[in-house]
């Protein structure tokens, strides 16, 4: 997993509330669990103006030209900017993996669904809760080519005009993000202690062990 440590990044405006997860990712791009190629895939209905299937080429596909990830402006954008109930719906976590392979490392909404939330943080992505009306006022600040510093370790964003503005996290998923450390990466920094188990526990019951 891609450690989250600062982030100076491109900000997309979803300005829409219960964004849910067949919206993020639709059911039908849901047959791989591989983690990667999900991002072409991302926002689909909404991204393009036919019906999607796996197997398709979406470079050949005809755009949605209104939809605010097809404008110029917004190409690059690493930090999604939405609305309260942010994930809602399903417990899929091919969400975050669409926004991941996308390329957004951050989602700031006022509130998130709780499973999504939790999602995002084993996936490298960062969702950042502010109140509604810090919210609010970075949709009126933001047009193209808006930046936003976004500092982990300082729990800090800091907007282009300098205002600065902090949020909360556990700070066990704050370590783990800094270090890039997914669930089989945190249980990996025990692989001495679990080897020495295994040949412990090999030893005392060998009979678990025939090949």
């Amino acid at each position: 997993m891609q450690a989250f440590t600062l982030l100076n990044g491109l900000v997309a405006p979803l300005d829409r509330a219960n964004v849910d997860t067949d919206a993020i990712i639709p059911k039908q791009f849901l047959k791989s669990i591989r983690r990667a190629g999900f991002g072409p895939y991302l926002f689909d209905e909404w991204r393009y103006l036919d019906h999607g299937e796996p197997e398709m080429d979406c470079s050949q596909r005809p755009l949605n030209k209104d939809f605010v990830l097809n404008l110029p402006q917004y190409q690059g954008a690493q930090v999604l900017l939405a609305r309260e109930n942010f994930g809602c719906g399903s417990s899929r976590e091919h969400a975050p993996w669409a926004l991941e392979d996308f390329g957004f490392r951050a989602v700031i909404a006022p509130s998130f669904a709780d499973i999504f939330y939790n999602n995002c943080f084993k996936n490298g992505v960062l969702p950042i809760v502010l109140p509604a009306a810090a919210v609010d006022g970075l949709f009126q600040e933001i047009s193209g080519g808006y930046r936003l510093l976004i500092d982990l370790a300082a729990q800090q964003i800091t907007t282009p005009s300098g205002l600065k503005i902090g949020f909360d996290i556990d700070d066990n998923r704050k370590y783990r993000l800094l270090n890039g450390l997914d669930d089989i990466a945190l249980s990996l920094q025990h692989a001495d202690a679990i080897a020495a188990y295994e040949a412990a526990r090999a030893k005392r019951a060998p009979w678990l062990f025939v090949a």
